[in-house]
């Protein structure tokens, strides 16, 4: 097990997505504000609010699920790790349509975002093409 390759992928882009939430948040306009929920509000579980729709919040969550798929983080509800390889190519192809798309629509940052995140959930799909199963 010592000799096992560690995956090491980089973490810019979820730095930038927190920092993008954190000043939606402080945007938010009062119109749209609901409620605080009370301790006896069940909506509060039932439906969490959201962050704000954007290309990177899009990107980091298909990210996140293919990450799931190849068995690299625990399924959020189950919490158990399997590898489900056609979904992770799937959302991964997904990631590279949405690039092929958007291709001169999108700003530098964004360009940047797409061609590395493409970049490293290939790189996880190949490294474990040949993992044993968990």
């Amino acid at each position: 097990m010592a000799d096992q390759k560690k995956i090491i992928i980089d973490e810019d882009w979820k730095s930038q997505v927190e920092a993008e939430r954190a000043e939606a948040a402080k945007v938010k306009p009062a119109a749209t504000e609901a409620p605080a929920p009370t301790d006896n509000d069940p909506s509060e579980s039932e439906d969490p609010p959201m962050p704000p729709a954007s290309f990177e919040m899009l990107l980091t969550t298909l990210a996140t699920e293919a990450l799931v798929a190849l068995g690299q983080v625990p399924h959020p509800v189950t919490g158990k790790v399997q590898a489900h390889r056609n979904q992770a190519k799937f959302l991964i192809d997904t990631v590279d349509v949405l690039r092929q798309k958007t291709a001169g629509n999108l700003t530098t940052g964004e360009q940047q975002v797409i061609d590395s995140l493409l970049h490293q959930m290939r790189l996880v799909f190949v490294h474990t093409a040949d993992a044993p199963a968990k």
